[in-house]
C-alpha cells in the first residue's frame, strides 16, 4: 500500500482566494435566480432551458442527458420537462432510432426568454470576470 502524499500547506491567501471564489459564485447564482424569477421561470427551469440550448453538438437533448447536465435524477428531470411542456417552453419528440428515448426541443417562446436571460447573464459575467481571472491566475494573492 502506497502511503498518501503529504498535503501541501494551505496559506491564508489560499483560504482568501477560495472564499472570494465561492462569494463570486454565490453572487452570480443569486443574480441568476432573481433574473429567472423576473422572467416567470424557476431557476431550475432556466437551467434546463440553458442546458438544452447549450448542449454539446447542438442537437436535440434526451431527458437522460438533461438529468445528467442538471445533476438530478431521471424522474426529477421528467417532472421538470412536464412543467416546461405545460408552460409551452419545450416540445417532446420520440427518438426515431430508439423509441425509448424522448428528445427535447425548445419552442420559440423558450428561445425568446432564454435569449433575454442569457444577455443579462453575459453582462453580469463580464462584470465579475476580471475578479475571477485574478483569482484563477493567482494574481489576486496578497
Amino acid at each position: 500500500m502506497t502511503p498518501p502524499k503529504p498535503r501541501p500547506a494551505i496559506s491564508q491567501a489560499d483560504y482568501q482566494r477560495l472564499s472570494q471564489f465561492r462569494y463570486l459564485i454565490r453572487r452570480f447564482l443569486e443574480f441568476s435566480q432573481v433574473q429567472a424569477n423576473d422572467a416567470g421561470l424557476t431557476p431550475r427551469q432556466h437551467q434546463a432551458l440553458l442546458a438544452i440550448k447549450g448542449f454539446p453538438g447542438g442537437g436535440p437533448v434526451a431527458v437522460g442527458d438533461l438529468a445528467e447536465r442538471l445533476r438530478i435524477r431521471h424522474h426529477s428531470a421528467v417532472e421538470l420537462v412536464n412543467r416546461l411542456a405545460e408552460a409551452g417552453l419545450v416540445i417532446r419528440d420520440q427518438d426515431k432510432g430508439d423509441h425509448r428515448r424522448v428528445l427535447l426541443h425548445l419552442t420559440p417562446l423558450a428561445d425568446e426568454r432564454l435569449a433575454e436571460l442569457s444577455a443579462a447573464h453575459l453582462d453580469e459575467l463580464s462584470r465579475i470576470e476580471p475578479m475571477l481571472q485574478r483569482l484563477l491566475s493567482r494574481r489576486g494573492e496578497s
